[in-house]
């Protein structure tokens, strides 16, 4: 346990900065915290944390600065005074934002001569320091590599690529699905629930179909990126056929259909397109051809 850790700042103490600052403290690196609002500092600093008194003293403690506050006019907001004391730093922005928001920030970063990684942080505040958990990252990469050890004590990290926007961009693709999946569980567990099915009951078996939803998934990828739809499993024709007996059995039992009936309207609209022998995933078609184009 000789290792010596490598000094980080943490710029933004809300819920999340906070919890990154914790974990890093535990994890034994040297740590100096700044947030607008100085108390909030406070319980970091009876664990170890340095209080930096401005935030040009919180980016000269360290060659790893983290910043994490609300959007990105905070960010400009706390930095932009103080960007000529970030040349040879390494920034990592892991406030949320767009990708176009991001790929402003990497200019910025560099028109400063810092080096940029713009991150995505896949879960909520109790779950920072989980290995579990994805930390996504675009942007440099040798700022990546550089500091690598000490972004993998936050969450296990994952660089997509040099594009500084990737992060932000998978940060919306994964919530949409994960918003999508828990609609979809919860108008299932409403509709067994109307047979007095306990959400207990019928969420373990929910699961068990989820992996098998996974294997779907990767067959699927294969055929997204051909371009081909081969329909030797299940045809969207055939999902249309299916789709209509959920419905019919949320109706009868008064359940809100108004997912089921979007998705039927969305294969409908693939069928129309000449994909009614193709598999599911030919339904990317009219999702990337957009609303009013099918």
């Amino acid at each position: 346990m000789g290792t010596e850790r490598s000094a980080v700042t943490v710029i933004g103490l809300g819920q999340m900065g906070s919890a990154l600052a914790a974990t890093l403290l535990e994890r034994g690196h040297p740590t100096t915290v700044w947030n607008r609002s100085a108390r909030k500092a406070l319980p970091l600093v009876e664990r170890g944390a340095r209080q930096a008194a401005t935030p040009e003293e919180a980016v000269a403690a360290s060659p790893l600065v983290i910043v994490c506050v609300l959007d990105h006019d905070a960010l400009h907001a706390t930095l932009d005074p103080v960007a000529d004391s970030l040349a040879g730093k390494a920034l990592v922005n892991l406030t949320s934002g767009s990708p176009e928001q991001a790929q402003e920030a990497e200019a910025w970063a560099r028109s400063h001569s810092a080096g940029y990684l713009d991150g995505a942080i896949m879960t909520t505040p109790p779950g920072v320091g989980s290995p579990e958990m994805m930390f996504l990252y675009s942007g440099s990469y040798t700022v990546f590599e550089t500091h690598r050890p000490t972004l993998a004590a936050l969450g296990d990290p994952l660089h997509l690529g040099a594009e500084p926007g990737l992060a932000s961009l998978y940060d919306a693709a994964l919530l949409g699905l994960m918003w999508s999946t828990m609609t979809g569980w919860l108008h299932g567990t409403a509709l067994v629930g109307a047979e007095k099915t306990e959400a207990t009951a019928f969420t373990p078996v929910a699961i068990r179909w989820l992996s098998a939803v996974t294997g779907f998934l990767t067959t699927y990828a294969a055929q997204v990126d051909a371009g081909h739809y081969p329909g030797d499993d299940a045809t969207v024709d055939v999902q249309i056929a299916a789709i209509d007996h959920l419905l019919h059995a949320a109706a009868a039992r008064g359940i809100d259909n108004a997912l089921p009936e979007l998705l039927k309207a969305t294969m409908e609209r693939t069928r129309d397109l000449g994909h009614g022998s193709d598999s599911y995933a030919s339904v990317i078609e009219v999702l990337k051809k957009g609303a009013g184009s099918a």
